[in-house]
């Protein structure tokens, strides 16, 4: 039964994309976006969502929370839809100017021949990061888990495949692969904003939340450049947005900076990080850092 269900939604799936690839870009986000919010608000995404809005900004009125969880949900359809429509939305960011100082050591790394992990979040346009990357000429892996739907699984891949490469599925083989890659130059982009069970305990727009240390673990142990970049939409279009490197400390107090920088940004764009996420998860007697 379970497998009938996959088929038949990867099915509903590729219908619905192949009715709206005669629609250009933007009118696709909207058609995607809309599915998106319904589909959120008919799950039980929506009671998680509402309920990691209300830990973060309980004081917030009722209505304005409310808002924002349906501005994300169609936000997931726009990030969606760059995903699955991944080469018409390279075009559209071909001609986009980067922005700030980590796109140097990002430069200057590559001239040297070193790797450099790049760190953001489920956040605005994050596909848009690598576009620019690739056109830079530092094309960038990424790290992505599997999808439960074996029939969806293709469907998604080939979106992400058209970013860069390598493309490495967690797990422990996977692991190797990434290490691989940077030892030999590579570059590998992370998205460490989601919970993981043997995380270090961080906070996370003011809470507690598990964190994966890998990326500055690599940093560390690779001695490379680790740069979180940012991909918001605002009223002036997209941005990418490459940060100063954090600098080189522990991999704890390097995480700690990272979930302060992409706090930042979700504070000033809210509806633009993925709230459907469980990540804050209880963490037992474990105290933040």
């Amino acid at each position: 039964m379970e497998t009938l269900l996959y088929r038949l939604q990867a099915l509903a799936l590729r219908a619905l994309l192949l009715l709206v690839s005669v629609l250009p870009l933007a009118a696709r986000r909207r058609v995607l976006g809309f599915v998106t919010e319904w589909v959120v608000r008919l799950s039980p995404l929506r009671r998680r969502a509402a309920r990691n809005l209300a830990l973060v900004w309980p004081d917030r009125p009722q209505a304005e929370r409310d808002a924002i969880l349906a501005q994300a949900a169609r936000n997931v359809g726009r990030t969606l839809t760059g995903i699955w429509f991944n080469d018409d939305f390279a075009a559209e960011v071909a001609d986009l100017d980067p922005e700030g100082p980590g796109l140097r050591a990002l430069r200057d790394a590559r001239a040297a021949g070193r790797g450099a992990i790049v760190v953001s979040g489920h956040f605005g346009q994050w596909e848009a990061i690598r576009h620019v990357l690739r056109r830079e000429g530092m094309e960038t892996g990424a790290i992505y888990r599997p999808n439960n739907n074996p029939f969806y699984e293709p469907i998604f891949r080939a979106g992400i495949e058209r970013g860069g490469a390598p493309i490495i599925p967690k797990g422990r083989s996977g692991y190797r692969q990434m290490l691989g890659h940077i030892r030999s130059g590579g570059f590998m982009a992370l998205l460490p904003d989601q919970h993981v069970s043997d995380g270090e305990v961080l906070p996370f727009l003011g809470h507690p939340a598990r964190t994966s240390l890998a990326a500055a673990e690599l940093a560390l142990r690779y001695d490379l450049p680790l740069v979180p970049a940012f991909a918001p939409e605002g009223d002036t279009g997209l941005r990418v947005v490459f940060e100063e490197p954090i600098p080189h400390t522990d991999a704890a107090t390097m995480m700690h900076a990272f979930n302060d920088r992409l706090s930042w940004w979700v504070t000033r764009h809210p509806a633009q990080w993925h709230w459907l996420h469980r990540r804050w998860k209880p963490y037992g007697k474990r105290r933040p850092r």
